[in-house]
């Protein structure tokens, strides 16, 4: 349940996005992020889930034409991270991005994830290497490749990949990270062991990851949204939505009904 105690950390206000051919995605959606917890947004494939997900870190700002109205605000610092003089980049270090498929650089394990240390202007070779293991380690990585670190990152292991990606976002120390379907490529062992990583790593930051996969949602997160044709359906806690449901729509998609 929420309580006095849990802290907002960010909000979207009344979203709105216009993709540059018009079709509006998302339509006033409105929903807090807990700090220090898991949110899952589901519901079937085209509602909108991704791209409120990408609205988070500025993602559609590398497509030209599209359009967002709303708010999405930071907290404590009140920050609306949508506002035309807010850098995307200084964003996109606050609030990092896991994607479906593993997407390591065609560089080394070291490289991959020193990158943002470096776009960040960093220039202290320490510092980078502390960074950089301080990051492995919180990705549960460390101990596979701390002797291998100037390997190409493509000869790791899907799972690793992904792990891999997840040190490389945690690396600039953000305050919000972004899982997009993260474990849709993974075989069970991979998955489980990046769900025991989405646990372990809220103790550090707060999570907003969109899944299809309903168990993954019970397992893994405290709160739950369910979105449906760009709308938000319904959102609470976890173990709410998944028993005890407000709105028949979100019974039927949890049950398996419809989608």
């Amino acid at each position: 349940m929420i309580n006095a105690t849990t802290a907002l950390k960010a909000e979207s206000r009344d979203l709105n996005f216009f993709y540059s051919n018009g079709n509006q995605a998302l339509k006033s959606v409105s929903m807090p992020l807990y700090e220090n917890k898991i949110t899952a947004l589901i519901g079937p494939s085209g509602c909108g889930k991704s791209t409120f997900l990408r609205c988070f870190n500025r993602m559609h700002d590398l497509y030209p034409g599209n359009k967002y109205e709303g708010q999405i605000v930071m907290h404590p610092d009140n920050t609306n991270i949508l506002e035309a003089g807010v850098d995307p980049i200084e964003v996109r270090m606050r609030i990092s991005m896991v994607f479906q498929k593993p997407n390591p650089f065609p560089k080394s394990i070291f490289e991959n994830v020193a990158y943002g240390l470096r776009v960040r202007g960093e220039k202290n070779k320490r510092t980078v290497a502390d960074k950089v293991e301080e990051a492995l380690k919180g990705a549960a990585l460390w101990n596979e490749v701390k002797d291998r670190q100037q390997d190409l990152a493509f000869n790791l292991s899907g799972g690793q990949q992904q792990r891999l990606c997840i040190a490389r976002a945690l690396a600039t120390d953000p305050e919000i990270m972004l899982f997009d379907e993260p474990t849709s490529a993974l075989d069970p062992i991979a998955t489980a062991n990046i769900e025991e990583l989405m646990s372990e790593l809220k103790s550090k930051l707060t999570i907003l990851v969109v899944t299809h996969n309903m168990q993954q949602a019970a397992r893994v997160s405290d709160y739950t949204a369910y979105m449906y044709l760009g709308e938000m359906m319904e959102y609470g806690d976890t173990d709410t939505i998944f028993t005890r449901p407000t709105r028949k729509e979100t019974e039927d998609y949890i049950t398996g009904k419809f989608g």
